[in-house]
């Protein structure tokens, strides 16, 4: 491959980065694993670049590696969960939690409100999580198809399936996702009352008041703690879990940001980092609060998004 060629394949490839990245992580429900994809998409590009010929357009090409890569990266995985994907609320707000390891777990993806590639509900929390309830293939067709809007002939060409293949897949990944449990009621992280829940939400757990923090949930709001199976629902019940948890005034401090297209917190503790809380609002107050406890995620989290 010659320089010419190396900077039109380069160039092509960091126009398609983002929306690659953001396909990998609606696959593979990892923001890390995510980010291998797209460059290990990369460099089988760069070795296949001669085979290539423009057989198709780049962009089918680059999709069609990064989306094998998925598929590769998936056989024989189970799949990742939020927490309510694994069993019913605990009624005991004392309960201990029962870790599981950081591959069950759906991670949380930086997402910019004015970011195309990841607007509204593609890269959401639940979204991703109804995702992985689909096998790996029909996932691939339904995200092709339905998220990136390629055709059933381009879809086939990806996956190497007929167009009748693809279409009984789309069909039955459809079918399946409408089984899933899914929030259709949640408000863009841009949208006056979501910022005003986020500022409301921060200011309840700075001042260590639980009371102003009932206010800003639901009646049947959840908190789903990731990395533990146990969870809470109902907002007497997330209070009584949460209430110990914010300490005295000023032991708590928050930033907004914004993580899956969705209003969130980074949050510190005593002056340590400790993590995210991502907000799931509605017009009548927060429907759930997931809480990713790693402080990996908020040493260099910059204001307004992550």
């Amino acid at each position: 491959m010659g320089a010419a060629e190396a900077g039109a394949l380069t160039g092509a490839f960091e126009r398609e980065r983002r929306g690659l990245l953001a396909h990998a992580y609606r696959m593979l429900g990892s923001h890390h694993e995510a980010e291998d994809v797209v460059q290990e998409t990369y460099l089988r590009a760069l070795r296949g670049w001669d085979r290539f010929a423009h057989r198709s357009s780049v962009r089918t090409w680059l999709y069609r590696i990064a989306t094998n890569a998925c598929l590769s990266a998936l056989d024989g995985r189970n799949r990742r969960a939020l927490p309510s994907g694994l069993g019913p609320p605990s009624p005991d707000p004392a309960a201990p939690p029962e870790p599981l390891g950081p591959q069950a777990w759906i991670e949380p993806f930086p997402a910019d409100p004015a970011d195309v590639v990841t607007a509204r509900e593609a890269v959401r929390l639940a979204f991703v999580a109804g995702l992985q309830y689909l096998p790996a293939r029909q996932r691939a067709v339904l995200l092709l198809r339905d998220v990136l809007a390629f055709s059933a002939a381009e879809t086939g060409e990806i996956l190497g399936l007929s167009v009748p293949a693809v279409k009984s897949a789309l069909q039955r990944a459809r079918s399946r996702l409408d089984d899933v449990p899914a929030r259709d009621d949640v408000l863009e992280p841009t949208d006056p009352r979501a910022r005003d829940l986020l500022d409301r939400y921060m200011a309840a757990w700075e001042a260590a008041d639980p009371v102003a923090f009932g206010r800003v949930l639901r009646a049947d709001a959840a908190i789903e703690p990731v990395g533990s199976r146990v969870w809470f629902a109902g907002r007497d019940t997330c209070l009584a879990f949460a209430t110990p948890a914010m300490g005295a005034p000023g032991d708590w401090r928050m930033m907004p940001t914004v993580v899956n297209d969705q209003p969130a917190a980074a949050a510190w503790c005593r002056g340590e980092p400790f993590g995210l809380a991502v907000l799931t609002p509605a017009a009548d107050g927060l429907a759930a609060v997931t809480l990713f406890g790693d402080p990996a995620l908020v040493r260099h989290a910059p204001a307004g998004g992550w």
